[in-house]
């Protein structure tokens, strides 16, 4: 099998990393563009020199996020800008564009009224058209399994290899098996990362790297807690329409799921029990209501399909034989914030549930929150965060 041909060139680091096609040649540049370019190249220079500076931009189905980041040498970051846009309105569903012009002029109206100049981006994708497997396979080399993989690959994913773009990561021997190693194995729809791709160049971006939801919230917890080597920590994205699971230890993510269950969740089991609007089941489900509307059950019934989801994974892991019971549960994404979410995870795990800081060991000026309490915004910012986080080239 020939492997397929595209302008996204899996890497090491469990993301894709945007290259321009070869198959398109570019005419002579004008002054005007050699200029353009010099100033591009300047920038790339302090992009990756002393002065890092990506956007991580996160495009969920409700909001979008940007956030921009600092860094040194020695990995010391410091939040320079951030935004929310106003919500969408469906213009995004289930990781598809349905409105594509409606979230160009989103992304474009957050970054110009946000004051964000840089025009290198990080996003990234989740839903039904990505695929995260742990595979076991013969022992190779790096450079061996980079060929190696595709053809483990169409064992594996459910589409047409041509029509994936595919990343991995070797995690180690097997522990079954000497002979054999375990290998992360990243699949995502080509046409859902291109159109992604597409679309920030149409908002005047260019995109740098196309990552994974659920790693690019693992990259900012990991920035901001000291995870045991032998903790099992379950890491939940709540967001929008999507939960994404992600348990991992030492560093390793070892179950990964996206659950259609998210905010939305919350609000539509409050309409249908109450008989409310869509805005007030979203103000009771905040706790905002003042009609003295009993939550509790709504908020357990949404609750239960996320813990039967993470008792599932337990179970696999460890009959697999691969990581033990859970230790803490770190919860991130706007959505983590409805009251009662953690603690009845709490209650139902016997392990601590936390909302988790994803600005705990970055640096930031209080002017920039203008007031807010954080820890009401930090939640909707991890994905960005470690999405700001990544550099070309780095391994997770």
């Amino acid at each position: 099998m020939e492997r397929p041909d595209s302008s996204f060139e899996a890497r090491v680091g469990t993301r894709f990393e945007v290259q321009p096609s070869a198959a398109i040649a570019a005419p002579p540049d004008s002054p005007d563009e050699t200029s353009d370019r010099r100033r591009a190249d300047r920038e790339y220079d302090m992009l990756f020199g002393k002065k890092q500076s990506l956007v991580g931009l996160d495009i969920g189905s409700h909001t979008i996020k940007a956030v921009e980041l600092e860094g040194d040498s020695s990995k010391n970051h410091r939040l320079v800008r951030w935004g929310i846009s106003a919500p969408l309105a469906e213009a995004i569903v289930d990781g598809e564009i349905m409105d594509r012009q409606l979230v160009t002029d989103a992304i474009s109206n957050l970054l110009e009224s946000r004051s964000i100049k840089s025009r290198n981006v990080v996003a990234a994708v989740s839903g039904r058209a990505v695929i995260v497997k742990k595979i076991t396979m013969n022992k190779l080399s790096a450079e061996d399994a980079q060929q190696a993989v595709y053809w483990e690959a169409e064992q594996h994913v459910p589409y047409d290899i041509n029509d994936v773009s595919l990343d991995f990561e070797i995690l180690g021997p097997s522990p079954n098996d000497p002979k054999q190693m375990q290998v992360l194995l990243v699949a995502a729809k080509k046409d859902m990362v291109m159109s992604f791709s597409d679309l920030m160049r149409e908002a005047g971006l260019q995109p740098v790297i196309v990552d994974v939801d659920s790693f690019a919230a693992q990259n900012a917890l990991q920035a901001n807690y000291d995870f045991g080597p032998e903790e099992v920590v379950a890491i939940l994205n709540v967001g929008s329409e999507i939960t994404n699971i992600n348990i991992i230890q030492g560093e390793v993510p070892y179950f990964t799921k996206d659950l259609q269950v998210g905010g939305n969740s919350f609000i539509e089991a409050a309409q249908r029990k109450f008989n409310l609007s869509q805005s007030e089941a979203a103000a009771a489900v905040r706790g905002e209501s003042g009609g003295g509307l009993e939550m509790a059950s709504v908020i357990e019934q949404v609750c239960e399909s996320i813990a039967t989801a993470l008792e599932r994974a337990q179970v696999y892991l460890r009959t697999a034989n691969e990581a033990g019971a859970l230790s803490r549960i770190m919860l991130c994404g706007g959505a983590s914030l409805t009251p009662g979410v953690a603690d009845f995870l709490n209650r139902r795990f016997g392990v601590p549930a936390d909302i988790a800081n994803p600005l705990s060991r970055i640096g930031y000026d209080p002017s920039l929150f203008a007031g807010q309490d954080v820890m009401k915004v930090a939640p909707f910012l991890t994905v960005g965060i470690g999405l700001a986080l990544r550099r070309v080239g780095d391994k997770r």
